[in-house]
């Protein structure tokens, strides 16, 4: 299974944005500048988060993206879906039932079981993105972080997060 680069984009964004000051914002240009990605390209990734309620927009010169919900609330599942859309990643056509001397529809009663094969491990699939929330990756990477990682997104935020109002 192959997914789109967006899923590798939006996830990371989110674990930045999950790192902002409470009411803080970070423009889509500076998500897309700190990831060396296009900021075209994750627009559209920034606005599929922002239509499931992942993001919240805020207008204005200080606005831009924030987490739309706790990032302990937030699963690797609820971001695939968000970008990737809800539609199985295995789709079943029945080509069983083309090609010549085709066969009685008794044949084709139950389900396919390939089909059924695929819809299993898709089902695992989703189960273990469902376990994996935004809060669990920033703690992962806290624990395994000599301070480098965590350097560099401060130094960044600290240019680029608009701060809230006080």
């Amino acid at each position: 299974m192959k997914l789109s680069d967006g899923i590798e984009q939006a996830i990371h964004c989110m674990t930045m944005l999950a790192s902002l000051e409470e009411g803080s914002t970070l423009s889509a240009a500076a998500l897309a500048e700190f990831h060396g990605v296009s900021p075209s390209y994750l627009l559209k990734h920034l606005q599929a988060l922002s239509a499931a309620g992942l993001v919240a927009t805020v207008p204005g010169p200080k606005g831009g993206y924030r987490l739309g919900r706790a990032a302990d609330e937030i699963t690797l599942f609820d971001i695939v879906i968000a970008v990737e859309g809800p539609q199985p990643a295995f789709r079943c056509n029945e080509i069983r039932q083309r090609g010549p001397n085709p066969l009685p529809a008794r044949y084709f009663d139950k389900p396919c079981g390939i089909a059924a094969a695929m819809l299993a491990a898709e089902r695992a699939y989703r189960s273990e993105l469902k376990k994996t929330s935004i809060a669990d990756l920033i703690n992962d990477l806290t624990a395994t972080d000599d301070g480098g990682i965590a350097a560099r997104g401060c130094a960044f935020l600290d240019i680029n997060e608009r701060k809230a109002a006080r």
